[in-house]
């Protein structure tokens, strides 16, 4: 099979290129930059484009597929070549689906958790050596890939994204999947430059709840109130198993979580926060329904060391801990800083986040972060003013930031120098970093701030 990709560099994108070309396909592709980590990946599978740019000539007859990336615009001149041509183009949820048909397809939806829940499924799943492909948004202590597509594993495990597909396509990611088991996470706004109307988006979570075939299984959280309005409306069939979860049965005992398991057992894991208890409950009941049995998801839960930047704890000792997520939106960022101060209610939580993507910065927006990160002791925040100005917004102020917060001590960075000599010149005794972003504050060293705060 010959595929090529217009904008390889793509997160998920060049993921998909290297698992196609270990499934022993001839893999080619473009893109005008590519970006770490994405560039050594691609390099060291000798897919990195040897120029950088769109190149018509690269399409040809012979190809068996073209798969368009978001990065690539409706006017890219190698999908208005491979048009010409009549070959055809698939995005990459679109793709995914064709290599999947044959399998069982579980699809974890959510604004929230759901490459969390995904990971803790595919680990579960791993520790009983149970063949599953998948495509997950993160990587784990324990797996380097994010997508794995197999011709013998039956089961795909798939993170469904709510974002719009391509260019040309608008509809959420998640509809090209076609799940046979759904799980919806919850639901708050976000992106809001694909949905600026709320019940815009509300609709799409609707479009997935209604896609359930036909004797389907849903998952869902009956503690999101909006979710579970949502389920009760939906126009399912009638012969849907419908699957409520809610927070897992838990102790926290100095600083670490233990789960309760069905027998009263207390399992220490490694993960914590409501949001975290809540995606484990979830995790169960998918394991559950590909053959793990109560006990056996305990025992491989345990060893569960979480997703990458999803609260993971960077470096610590015996004074002070470093942690690394990738909280942007609203609800994700009090959820996460709610975790860390719950989890260690007598140490200092100084907690950075940078605003980083569109429906952040956006003026109209930004007054959803209301009380987001009361619970930190220290509240900073981080705008990169290059960013602002590429994406079109007026530059924002440290008052409106303290207004929209409703935080009178938030204090605002947009020089990342700054931010790393005040974070480095703080006494970190007792106390805990919290970074959060999508991005990379400017590509701050976190590696040498970190080494420099956890001596």
């Amino acid at each position: 099979m010959k595929v090529h990709f217009i904008a390889i560099g793509g997160s998920v994108m060049h993921h998909l290129a290297i698992a196609l070309k270990k499934k022993g396909y001839e893999v080619t592709g473009s893109d005008d930059d590519i970006f770490e980590p994405s560039r050594s990946k691609l390099a060291a599978y000798d897919l990195l484009p040897t120029q950088f740019g769109w190149f018509p000539e690269k399409i040809h007859v012979q190809l068996d597929a073209v798969i368009l990336g978001m990065h690539a615009k409706a006017d890219n001149p190698e999908l208005q070549k491979a048009r010409q041509l009549g070959l055809k183009v698939y995005n990459f949820p679109e793709y995914i689906f064709e290599l999947s048909k044959s399998k069982q397809r579980v699809v974890i939806a959510g604004s929230h958790g759901k490459t969390t829940v995904t990971s803790m499924v595919v680990h579960v799943l791993q520790y009983w050596q149970k063949k599953i492909d998948f495509l997950v948004g993160a990587t784990t202590a324990e797996r380097e890939e994010t997508v794995r597509l197999t011709e013998e594993a039956p089961v795909i495990l798939l993170e469904g994204d709510e974002y719009p597909s391509s260019p040309l396509d608008k509809r959420p990611k998640f509809l090209h999947y076609h799940q046979h088991i759904g799980v919806v996470t919850g639901i708050a706004w976000d992106h809001i430059n694909a949905y600026p109307i709320y019940e815009d988006y509300l609709k799409q979570f609707t479009l997935f709840l209604e896609a359930s075939c036909k004797a389907g299984t849903l998952i869902y959280c009956e503690e999101d109130e909006t979710l579970k309005a949502l389920v009760e409306k939906a126009d399912m069939p009638h012969d849907v198993n419908l699957i409520p979860y809610k927070t897992h049965a838990h102790e926290i005992d100095r600083g670490l979580t233990y789960l309760i398991s069905n027998n009263g057992k207390k399992v220490p894991v490694n993960f914590f926060g409501k949001h975290n208890l809540m995606n484990v409950s979830a995790a169960f009941e998918v394991a559950l329904k590909q053959g793990v049995n109560k006990e056996e998801f305990y025992e491989a839960i345990a060893s569960f060391k979480g997703a990458s930047k999803r609260l993971e704890l960077i470096k610590e000792n015996k004074i002070t801990k470093v942690f690394r997520d990738f909280a942007h939106a609203p609800s994700k960022l009090k959820a996460t800083v709610d975790a860390v101060k719950s989890q260690f209610p007598q140490s200092k939580v100084v907690a950075c986040m940078e605003l980083h993507t569109f429906s952040s910065l956006n003026p109209e927006f930004i007054a959803h972060y209301k009380d987001s990160m009361r619970s930190a002791d220290e509240a900073l925040v981080y705008i990169n003013p290059n960013t602002v100005a590429k994406k079109g917004f007026k530059q924002i102020d440290e008052s409106a930031l303290r207004f929209a917060f409703n935080n009178p001590g938030l204090r605002f960075y947009d020089n990342e120098k700054k931010l790393y000599d005040d974070l480095s010149a703080k006494t970190w005794n007792n106390s805990i970093l919290l970074l959060m972003s999508s991005g990379n504050f400017n590509n701050m060293d976190i590696d040498a701030l970190t080494q420099h705060i956890v001596l």
